[in-house]
């Protein structure tokens, strides 16, 4: 052997490989790995059922959430109905008693035109006058204008709500103790009675009436009419002497020939009562045309 100069640098060589680390050998391995592992089974895309049920409950609404729709449907069912009966109180029931009372009036002038003796007071001819009752209740007899108010409207006996007030008409106060004169009585009270709100609603607007203000009542053979001279704005529904043959608190001090409209007030309530009075001016025959006043 040669040998070289002392010291000199002896070349390192490569590590060999282990005799196991073949990388052939290293793939065949991990290839029995990989087949000896069990095989994982394959998920199937979206939830499972377990995953749905357990979604349905969750989405499932409780007890209190029932009982709180249960509630919240019952107020808006009452919502809805309270509804219907304010449009059935304040537009229904007008049109249907402006249709009955328009009714009564055409039928009243045509059997004044064919010469019936309804609302006819007998003056001029041999029919004698009919007293306070002579009508039966709720028959019509007169037909009330006025004309400030543009109101045109059949005036019927007894102030029934159902036979009378709750059709359109204006009543007449018949039965004692609240028994008042007829227009063609020579002294006495006639007093009237008439709803401010729905079922036509016919003395709505007589708080509008001034003194000097007119009112005419026509009968068969007969226009009457007064004139406004006061008004209480308010006072009790037990207040029965608004109506007295010579009526309290109107300024009237001694028997004449007066008519008294009466009404609730305020609007849309009957906790008082609203009064207008008028005194009579002239009485025309029929035959002599309408009176200036209409």
């Amino acid at each position: 052997l040669r040998h070289g100069p002392a010291h000199a640098p002896v070349p390192e060589q490569p590590p060999s490989p282990p005799p196991d680390d073949d990388s052939s050998t290293l793939g065949l391995r991990v290839d029995a790995l990989r087949a000896a592992a069990p095989r994982r089974t394959e998920r199937p895309a979206g939830p499972t059922r377990l995953e749905r049920l357990r979604a349905e409950r969750a989405r499932r609404p409780g007890p209190g959430i029932i009982a709180s729709r249960a509630i919240g449907e019952v107020f808006i069912t009452c919502g809805v109905l309270m509804l219907l009966f304010v449009a059935y109180q304040l537009w229904w029931t007008n049109i249907r008693a402006q249709q009955q009372a328009n009714g009564t009036a055409n039928q009243l002038r045509s059997q004044w035109n064919d010469g019936d003796s309804a609302g006819r007071d007998g003056s001029g001819g041999a029919e004698p006058k009919r007293k306070p009752g002579a009508f039966k209740p709720g028959e019509g007899f007169a037909i009330i204008h006025i004309p400030k108010i543009g109101i045109r409207t059949p005036i019927a006996e007894g102030v029934s709500k159902s036979k009378v007030l709750d059709k359109g008409m204006v009543g007449h106060y018949d039965t004692a103790p609240l028994k008042t004169a007829m227009p063609w009585d020579r002294k006495g009270n006639f007093a009237l009675a008439g709803h401010r709100n729905t079922h036509g609603e016919p003395f709505r607007y007589i708080n509008r009436l001034k003194p000097g203000d007119q009112v005419v009542v026509e009968t068969a053979d007969t226009y009457y009419t007064y004139k406004v001279t006061r008004q209480l704005p308010s006072t009790s529904p037990s207040n029965t002497s608004v109506i007295d043959p010579v009526p309290r608190q109107s300024g009237f001090r001694s028997p004449g020939r007066f008519v008294t409209l009466t009404t609730c007030t305020p609007e849309f309530t009957s906790k008082y009562r609203l009064i207008v009075w008028g005194k009579m001016m002239d009485e025309r025959p029929r035959e002599k045309g309408k009176p200036d006043a209409l």
